[in-house]
């Protein structure tokens, strides 16, 4: 399946990107990964992409496109692939469907994981991440340390990050809801969009999205 995983900040999505993508035994293509693949083997677009960060300057859409055309023509991406992160918007929709054409293949759905906004930034600023190791992390709501801001793991300090405050949160809300939300309506028109239920166990919301592709297939 040739899939597209939508929804904002702190719903999830990278989360549920890597279990959808080992259930149905595609690869998780995600913007980030991309960036730093390229980047870190010097490719010519990873020295194009960082010329303009190190520059303080956005990449170019086209610069996105071309490392995501790159990654999804891999031999592992054959049979399909989900992507994470792109298209980040509407310009980079419509390319992404003038490649697909071109390649005469087509998206088989794009799931768009809802989340109410309140929850999100619940999620997000109430996170608590261990100086010692990043994959230490807690919740002051959901997962607690036993002691405050000590990790339960090895003793560590755990901090806020600075992109974990509730105005940092509001803000990226902001900017998904002026440039990569208006992509949904765009996959509508299309009849792709699978919406999903983003709240609950994490199982739960996997199995909800796996049900909804199924019965997408069975209705293709």
């Amino acid at each position: 399946m040739r899939i597209v995983l939508v929804g904002p900040p702190g719903a999830g999505k990278g989360t549920q990107a890597t279990r959808l993508a080992e259930k149905l035994r595609v690869p998780h293509i995600s913007t980030g990964d991309l960036f730093r693949a390229n980047i870190s083997q010097q490719t010519e677009l990873g020295k194009l992409a960082k010329s303009y960060m190190d520059a303080g300057n956005l990449v170019p859409d086209e610069v996105t496109i071309a490392m995501a055309k790159d990654r999804m023509e891999q031999p592992d991406a054959e049979r399909g692939f989900l992507l994470d992160g792109f298209p980040r918007n509407v310009s980079q929709a419509g390319a992404l469907d003038e490649l697909l054409t071109t390649e005469g293949i087509k998206l088989d759905a794009v799931l768009d994981l809802e989340a109410p906004e309140e929850e999100v930034v619940k999620r997000i600023a109430g996170r608590r991440i261990c100086r010692n190791d990043s994959a230490h992390v807690f919740h002051v709501t959901y997962k607690k340390p036993a002691q405050d801001d000590v990790c339960d793991v090895c003793g560590g300090e755990l901090y806020q990050r600075d992109d974990d405050t509730e105005e940092t949160v509001r803000t990226r809300l902001e900017v998904y809801h002026t440039q990569t939300e208006p992509i949904i309506d765009y996959y509508k028109a299309q009849g792709l969009v699978v919406t999903i239920e983003a709240m609950g166990p994490v199982d739960e919301v996997t199995g909800r999205a796996l049900a909804a592709l199924k019965r997408e297939g069975d209705d293709q």
